[in-house]
């Protein structure tokens, strides 16, 4: 008897593989701004009350754990939401962050932050290319029958 010990490719939902993506692309928000804190003057600039040209105020942590709250939850929405309000919801939350990834190269940007912010978009141009090629259910389509 002949048997072989194949792996077997276990197929994975789509919707998890939304959820693995914004899962792996918060996981580089937040190596990315740690890192941050390593470059030279930055802790200084944050103890000072400024980050970048902003003030360090209630109202800007607000906005900044607001900003980052949207792919948080995605995790989240990503299995949870229904398929035709999933891809939308998918395509313009990834394609908003798009820039807004591009726009923290704003200023001084290190290797560290381009080769995140590269991989970041990516990983969002993956999220659109998945929902955007969503698989479809494909129906029946009566014969057209004469009734007498």
């Amino acid at each position: 008897m002949n048997t072989q010990n194949g792996l077997e490719d276990i197929k994975v939902s789509l919707k998890l593989k939304l959820a693995a993506l914004w899962a792996s692309l918060m996981f580089l928000y937040i190596y990315a701004d740690y890192f941050h804190l390593y470059m030279p003057g930055k802790v200084e600039d944050i103890q000072a009350g400024r980050v970048f040209e902003f003030g360090i105020t209630q109202g800007f942590l607000l906005a900044a754990l607001a900003s980052m709250t949207i792919p948080a939850l995605m995790i989240f929405l990503s299995v949870a939401l229904p398929a035709k309000v999933n891809r939308w919801v998918n395509i313009i939350i990834a394609g908003v962050f798009i820039p807004y990834t591009l726009f923290n190269l704003a200023g001084e940007a290190w290797m560290h932050m381009v080769f995140g912010a590269v991989v970041e978009v990516i990983l969002l141009c993956l999220i659109i290319r998945y929902v955007w090629k969503w698989p479809r259910i494909e129906h029946e389509r009566p014969v057209n029958e004469k009734f007498y």
